[in-house]
């Protein structure tokens, strides 16, 4: 298989880090599209793949093509390629039917990835189109593996619900641990004292959600003793309307991903 992973900012290296760890692509049958020179060097000194400044002149020959650039940078690729490739973006926003039009092309599949994907610890929901076949979908399952969690939706409006909750979630969890970092400090802890609580307490209560039998609520229902430290706790959440803040975040997030959808 020959790819070209057209971008190679955060994501895409992620992705090509992660396809070379785990063995699904050669380095040696990878080209990487780069504007910049030093970051080019950068990749080809690392990874071994081979590199190209512009797109016209790798994707004619490719099975696959990565789209990694920012959104208002795609309408700048030129170059065809054939038509059984496969095209696959993780370009936020950019509607299937838009790459469908610029590039001239039917087998395309759309993925909302997400940065912890930069750890390996990532959740990519995608959808593809009917042309995509078996083979190719299964080209893409193993891909998005290396890089975290994979869910494939039948819906591309699905994607725009995906950038709110999972594209969009690990700024939603940063800020809450931000502010559980400076609750503690106004407690009296230390700020290392009151960073080392709230990491692990987060990490190890998301493992503990995932690991168990019991539904999230359930879990919160275990820990919760009447007239305890934990339910004085959630009384405050509660009292600000924190579950309503929550869905209204996600609302909004949500309502703006479909506003640049159709403007592009």
């Amino acid at each position: 298989m020959t790819v070209a992973i057209v971008g190679g900012g955060v994501m895409g290296e992620a992705i090509l880090a992660g396809a070379i760890k785990q063995e699904l692509l050669k380095p040696e049958a990878i080209t990487v599209v780069e504007l910049l020179d030093e970051r080019r060097k950068d990749l080809a000194e690392r990874f071994g793949v081979n590199t190209a400044a512009e797109a016209s002149d790798v994707l004619p020959e490719c099975n696959l093509v990565l789209l990694a650039v920012k959104p208002q940078e795609f309408r700048t690729i030129s170059g065809g390629f054939p038509k059984d490739a496969l095209l696959v973006s993780i370009m936020a926003g950019v509607r299937i039917k838009t790459l469908a039009s610029h590039f001239n092309h039917e087998r395309i599949v759309r993925v909302m990835p997400n940065t912890p994907a930069a750890i390996n610890a990532g959740m990519s929901v995608w959808v593809a189109t009917e042309a995509v076949d078996e083979k190719q979908r299964a080209t893409v399952r193993s891909l998005l593996d290396t890089i975290g969690h994979q869910l494939p939706v039948d819906d591309e409006e699905k994607l725009d619900m995906a950038t709110a909750l999972s594209g969009s979630g690990p700024a939603y969890v940063f800020l809450f641990i931000e502010a559980l970092i400076a609750a503690g400090m106004t407690i009296g802890l230390t700020a290392d004292e009151a960073e080392a609580m709230t990491m692990q307490t987060l990490s190890g209560a998301a493992q503990y959600a995932q690991e168990s039998e019991l539904s999230p609520a359930d879990l919160r229902k275990r820990v919760t003793s009447k007239g305890g430290t934990t339910e004085a706790g959630l009384h405050e959440l509660e009292r600000g309307e924190f579950s309503e803040l929550i869905k209204a975040c996600l609302r909004a997030a949500y309502e703006r991903s479909k506003e640049l959808g159709e403007a592009k």
